[in-house]
């Protein structure tokens, strides 16, 4: 505060008026806020980039970027259906091209047709296009097996992200002892963090078992909530499925259990199934919480509320710049429903391209359009090279001496556990560094290789990881995985 007091006294002797807004009198919540997939690891990747572009020397000729899942940016091919219908939309002339197949145009006209002045720069209503509420509703019923799904309790986001932020915003209350705890996973993907810091909210952690490939273990959720309750009220837990960072997908009879015990405590269950189209391992499958919800039937069914979440970002789509997005919510009160809507409508609507890209991720070509086989053709290649891209990671790091990776049964990144010596987390303390960090920072600028430390997502104390997406291409990959694994051998020998 000194440091702030002088600077103001130094501007009002400059003749200079006192800012209104200081980094003391900001808002104290926005300054704990972290997010480490974007801090300061990436901002030195920036630079370094920078650097490389006006000619400095460094160890290497590229910043690769394995810190965030943006498939696109790291050179996956958007899928043709799904861009020919969007520039159809973009830009209704195209339709009488003979360069577009029928069934896209058909597709875009749809889509035009639900839109004000049918044009896709028109806002919406502030829950998202109707038919695409519906066509979200008849995907969700498809994939659970033809359990029903009410098109008016689905609401279209600005990515998963934003939805999540919005029902959290619900969930937040009290103050002191009575303030709302959220459970959310260790490692955690740090939107969580971040947002409870932001609202003020209680973060209660969970761990993951990493000796069981990351498991959720029911009898760690009981110690976490028995703990928390001593100094906050938990209303809501939160699972991600398949894991970020961590990539485990989830059992049937663990997401049973999470429901039994969300029940019995009564919290609300957050599923962020953002990843499920991103299942790798042989035997995973991937199970929507609402559709074990519904098999469990009463008194699960009719009581338990929930909130699933999933985006155009991920999947074999990869479309992380249009940000299209949805909630399901299951049995949420009728009124707190409208709150929610509510909420949505201060921020007026999803952006209106994202909304139409999650239209055509939810209700593909059939096996009757013309697009349908490029399309399963451009989709089966994504995928299996993610599942080709999995296993690689997993074998590479798993033969270095001092990392160990568990197996990636989904998503898109892994998350090893690297020893590092005492002299090397020695010296970070000295740098008043956390020593995966200090390890993360000496990669990126002997490497280029910019991953995410685990500290930044959450881990056990005296463990060490790192973040890093399998999203790089094939042989791309490959290279990085053994630099990755020498400089870890080198780094070792010069700390020990």
């Amino acid at each position: 505060m000194a440091s702030s007091t002088g600077d103001q006294s130094q501007a009002v002797r400059n003749g200079l008026r006192a800012k209104v807004l200081t980094l003391h009198s900001m808002n104290p919540r926005v300054r704990r806020v972290e997010y480490a997939v974007r801090g300061p690891i990436v901002q030195r990747a920036l630079e370094l980039e920078q650097e490389l572009r006006q000619g400095v020397k460094k160890p290497f000729t590229e910043v690769i970027r394995a810190n965030i899942g943006d498939a696109q940016a790291m050179g996956q091919k958007p899928i043709t259906f799904l861009r020919q219908v969007l520039a159809l939309c973009v830009n209704p002339d195209l339709l009488t091209s003979p360069s577009f197949p029928d069934d896209a145009k058909k597709r875009a006209e749809r889509i035009l047709q639900a839109c004000g002045g049918h044009s896709l720069g028109a806002y919406s209503v502030s829950s998202g296009i109707q038919v695409i509420r519906e066509d979200v509703a008849q995907y969700i019923e498809r994939r659970d097996g033809g359990i029903p799904a009410d098109p008016n309790n689905v609401f279209l986001s600005t990515g998963a992200s934003d939805a999540i932020v919005t029902v959290l915003k619900l969930l937040v209350a009290g103050e002191g002892h009575t303030r709302t705890g959220v459970l959310i996973p260790i490692p955690q993907y740090p939107l969580y963090s971040a947002t409870l810091a932001e609202l003020g909210a209680v973060q209660v952690d969970y761990y993951l078992d990493e000796e069981r490939a990351w498991a959720l273990d029911v009898s760690e959720l009981h110690r976490a909530l028995c703990q928390a309750r001593g100094h906050c009220h938990p209303r809501a837990l939160c699972v991600i499925n398949p894991g970020n960072p961590t990539g485990q997908v989830q059992t049937r009879e663990c997401i049973e259990a999470v429901i039994r015990f969300a029940f019995e405590e009564r919290l609300f269950l957050l599923a962020d199934e953002v990843y499920q189209d991103n299942v790798y391992a042989a035997g995973s499958q991937f199970h929507s919480f609402k559709k074990v919800l519904m098999e469990m039937g009463p008194p699960y069914a009719r009581q338990q509320e929930l909130a699933s979440f999933h985006s155009t970002s991920k999947g074999y789509m990869g479309e992380c710049g249009f940000r299209g997005g949805y909630v399901e919510v299951v049995n949420m009160d009728a009124a707190v429903q409208q709150q929610m809507l509510k909420l949505m409508s201060v921020r007026l609507c999803p952006p209106v391209p994202g909304q139409a890209l999650l239209d055509l991720v939810v209700s593909p070509p059939a096996p009757t359009d013309p697009s349908f086989a490029q399309f399963q053709a451009e989709r089966q290649a994504v995928l299996a090279e993610l599942a080709a891209k999995a296993k690689l990671t997993e074998q590479v790091f798993n033969k270095a001496p001092g990392i160990s990776c568990n197996p990636v049964q989904g998503a898109m990144y892994s998350f090893p556990r690297v020893q590092l010596p005492p002299r090397a987390v020695e010296r970070a303390q000295e740098l008043g560094l956390a020593p995966d960090m200090f390890f993360c920072l000496r990669l990126l600028e002997e490497t280029g290789i910019c991953v995410v430390p685990g500290s930044g997502f959450g881990q056990r104390e005296g463990t060490y990881h790192f973040r890093m997406t399998i999203l790089p291409p094939l042989e791309k990959l490959r290279l990085l995985l053994e630099k990755l694994s020498r400089f870890h051998a080198k780094f070792t020998l010069e700390y020990s």
